[in-house]
C-alpha cells in the first residue's frame, strides 16, 4: 500500500506539473513505415481516401510523436471515429487511443503499407485481426477512411492482450509514450487489477486524488488567509476586505488536481464522462468566482487611491471599471467552460457574428443606455455626490452604472433612472457652483429716515465682509426701488460653501444678522399695507418748515459699522466654524 501511495502521488505531481512520466514500447514489427513528409489535415486535403491513405497518415503523425511533435497528434487523432464517444470526453478518449492503437501496431504483425489498398470498392478493411477484436477502416459519409467506432471500442483489449505477450522496453527506436493510466496499471499488482464496476486501483485511486485534492484545497486556504491577514495589517485599503477573499483560489487547486488525476486512472466511458464534466464545470465556476474575488481586491485598492484624491471623476471611474472587469470575467469564464466542455465556440461566435444586426436592433434601449454611461465618463456632467436637477429629478448622484445612475432624493427615496435619458435630457448640476447665490429684496417702511437706511446698508456690507464663508469680492446692498408698500434695499450675495448643509448654515446665520442689525438701528420691515386718505373740501397746504440738517454720511457710515462689529462679534466671535457634519 506504501508503494503504491508513493507512485500515485509522484504520478499526479508530474501531471499537474504537465511534465508527464512516459514510458514506451518497442517495435516488433518492421511493417512501420518511416516518417513522411508534413500530413495535412485530412479535413481540408480529403487525404484519406483509401485505407493505406488513413493508415500512412496515422503511422507518420504518430512517428512525429515519438520524436517530441505533440502537435502532430491532432493528426492521427483525425484517422478515429469518435462518433460514439460522448462529445464531452472526446479529446481525452481521442488521445489515449491514438497512442494505445500505435503500440499495438508496433507490437502486431500487420500487412506493409505498400499492401494496403491505395483504391477499394469495399467500405470496409481489416487491418488487424485478434481474438480481443479486429482493427477495421470504414468509409464515412464522406467517403473518408477511418478507423472504426468498434475499433476504437476494441483497442484498450487488444492492447491488454498484447502487452500481456510483450516486453516493454524502454530503449526502442520507435517510441511513443503511453497513457499514465496504462503505466499505472503496469506496475500494480495483479489482485489490484479486478474489482466492481472499477478495478481496486482505480478505486484507491480516486480516494487518493479525493483525499490529496481536499488536502491541497485546506492548505491552500489557510496559507491565502493568513497572508490576506498580514496585508490587510500593512495596507489600510484591504481593511474591509474579508480575510477568506482569496478562497476560491482553493477549491480551483483541489478542481485541477481532480482533473489531472481522472486522466490517469483509465477509467471507462460512464465514469469518466460523469466524474470529468462535473469537475470540469467545477474548475470553470471556482476560476469565475477566483477572478471575481481579484476583482474585489483591486476595486478596494482603487477605491481609497480615489478617496484620497480631490479628483472626483475617478469615484465614478473605480466602479465601472469594477464592474467592466467582472463582465469580461463572465464572458472568458463560459468560452473556457464551453471549450473545456468540447462545444464549438467557433460555430457559437460566429452564429452571434450573424445575428449581431439583429441583435442589435432588438437591444437598442441597451445600447442607449451603454452610449449613456460612456457620455458619463468622456462628458463628466457630475460625479458622485454631486447635488444635481434632471429633468423632474432631483438629489445626490450615488452611483453610475451601464446601465442606470441612481440619484437619492432629497426626500430619501432612490430614483434609479436609464442612461439613454442622459445624452438627450438636460442636466443642472448643483454640485458644481463654486459660489452658491441669494438674491434678496429688505423691504422696510415708507418711514424710515434715510439716514438709517444708509447705516443700515452700510451694516450688512460689514456683516458680508466678516462672515468667512461669504464672498468678497462680488456683493451688492444698495436702496434699490420704491414699492407699492415699502422702501426695498437689493441684496445680492454669495457662499463659497462646499455642499448645500454648509449654505443652509451660513444663510441661517446670515438673515438673523440683519434681522438684529435691523433692531439696533430700528429700522422697520413693511407689511404689505394700503393707505387710503380721504379729502374734505377745501384744505391748505401745510405752511414750509425752515430745513434743518440731519446726521451727516461719514457719521452714518460709522454708526453703521459699529454697530455690526458689535453684533457680528456677539454672534460668531473670533472663530471660523467648519462644515456641517453630521453624527454617525
Amino acid at each position: 500500500m506504501m508503494r503504491l501511495g508513493v507512485l500515485l502521488f509522484s504520478l499526479l505531481l508530474t501531471s499537474v506539473t504537465h511534465a508527464g512520466v512516459y514510458s514506451t514500447v518497442a517495435a516488433d514489427s518492421k511493417n512501420t513505415a518511416e516518417p513522411s513528409q508534413s500530413v495535412e489535415s485530412s479535413s481540408q486535403s480529403g487525404k484519406l481516401r483509401s485505407p493505406q491513405a488513413t493508415v500512412k497518415q496515422f503511422i507518420n503523425a504518430m512517428s512525429k510523436v515519438t520524436t517530441g511533435e505533440r502537435d502532430s497528434l491532432s493528426l492521427a487523432v483525425e484517422t478515429l471515429d469518435l462518433s460514439a464517444v460522448s462529445q464531452l470526453i472526446r479529446d481525452e478518449r481521442g488521445e489515449e487511443t491514438a497512442r494505445l492503437l500505435f503500440t499495438i501496431l508496433q507490437l502486431s504483425d500487420i500487412p506493409n503499407i505498400d499492401d494496403i489498398p491505395a483504391e477499394t470498392l469495399k467500405t470496409s478493411y481489416v487491418l488487424l485481426r485478434s481474438d480481443e477484436g479486429n482493427i477495421v477502416l470504414k468509409a464515412n459519409e464522406q467517403k473518408n477512411w477511418l478507423f472504426s467506432s468498434k475499433t476504437v471500442d476494441n483497442v484498450p483489449d487488444i492492447f491488454q492482450a498484447l502487452t500481456d505477450n510483450h516486453t516493454i522496453d524502454t530503449n526502442g527506436d520507435s517510441a511513443v509514450s503511453l497513457p499514465a493510466s496504462v503505466q499505472l496499471r503496469s506496475q500494480m499488482p495483479a489482485f489490484l487489477k479486478h474489482g466492481f464496476i472499477l478495478e481496486y486501483w482505480q478505486w484507491l485511486g480516486l480516494f487518493f486524488i479525493i483525499v490529496l485534492g481536499s488536502i491541497a484545497d485546506k492548505v491552500l486556504a489557510w496559507v491565502l488567509k493568513f497572508n490576506v491577514g498580514r496585508w490587510q495589517k500593512n495596507h489600510p485599503s484591504f481593511e474591509t476586505l474579508d480575510s477568506t477573499v482569496l478562497r476560491p483560489l482553493g477549491l480551483m487547486a483541489m478542481a485541477l488536481i481532480w482533473w489531472s488525476g481522472l486522466n490517469m486512472l483509465g477509467l471507462p466511458d460512464t465514469a469518466l464522462l460523469i466524474l470529468l464534466v462535473a469537475v470540469k464545470l467545477l474548475v470553470s465556476l471556482s476560476g469565475i468566482w477566483s477572478a471575481f474575488r481579484v476583482v474585489d481586491i483591486f476595486d478596494a485598492l482603487w477605491t481609497n487611491k480615489a478617496l484620497r484624491t480631490s479628483n472626483k471623476f475617478d469615484d465614478l471611474l473605480v466602479p465601472m471599471i469594477s464592474k467592466s472587469l467582472k463582465v469580461f470575467v463572465v464572458v472568458i469564464g463560459i468560452v473556457f467552460a464551453a471549450d473545456n466542455l468540447n462545444i464549438d465556440v467557433t460555430s457559437l461566435l460566429a452564429g452571434l457574428g450573424l445575428g449581431g444586426l439583429a441583435f442589435a436592433l432588438a437591444a437598442k434601449d441597451l445600447l442607449g443606455n451603454f452610449f449613456g454611461s460612456v457620455t458619463v465618463l468622456l462628458d463628466r456632467p457630475f460625479s458622485i455626490g454631486d447635488w444635481v436637477v434632471i429633468g423632474d429629478i432631483e438629489g445626490m448622484v450615488e452611483e453610475v452604472g451601464f446601465r442606470s445612475t441612481r440619484v437619492r432624493t432629497f426626500y430619501n427615496s432612490l430614483v434609479t433612472m436609464p442612461n439613454s435619458i442622459l445624452t438627450t435630457t438636460k442636466i443642472d448640476n448643483m454640485g458644481a457652483r463654486r459660489y452658491r447665490r441669494m438674491k434678496s429684496m429688505l423691504a422696510v417702511t415708507y418711514d424710515t429716515p434715510p439716514e438709517r437706511i444708509e447705516a443700515f446698508c452700510e451694516g450688512i456690507r460689514k456683516i458680508i465682509q466678516m462672515h468667512p464663508y461669504m464672498r468678497k469680492d462680488m456683493y451688492q446692498v444698495y436702496f434699490n426701488e420704491y414699492g407699492a408698500a415699502s422702501l426695498d434695499i437689493l441684496v445680492y450675495v454669495f457662499w463659497a460653501t462646499p455642499d448645500w448643509n454648509t449654505e443652509l448654515r451660513e444663510r441661517h446665520r446670515f438673515l438673523l444678522d440683519i434681522l438684529r442689525l435691523a433692531r439696533q438701528l430700528e429700522i422697520e420691515f413693511a407689511y404689505p399695507t394700503q393707505t387710503l386718505y380721504l379729502k374734505r373740501g377745501d384744505v391748505s397746504s401745510p405752511s414750509a418748515q425752515a430745513f434743518k440738517p440731519g446726521m451727516s454720511q461719514q457719521d452714518a457710515f460709522s454708526r453703521g459699522q459699529q454697530e455690526a462689529e458689535a453684533i457680528v462679534s456677539q454672534t460668531l466671535g473670533d472663530e471660523i466654524p467648519g462644515p456641517v457634519e453630521f453624527p454617525r
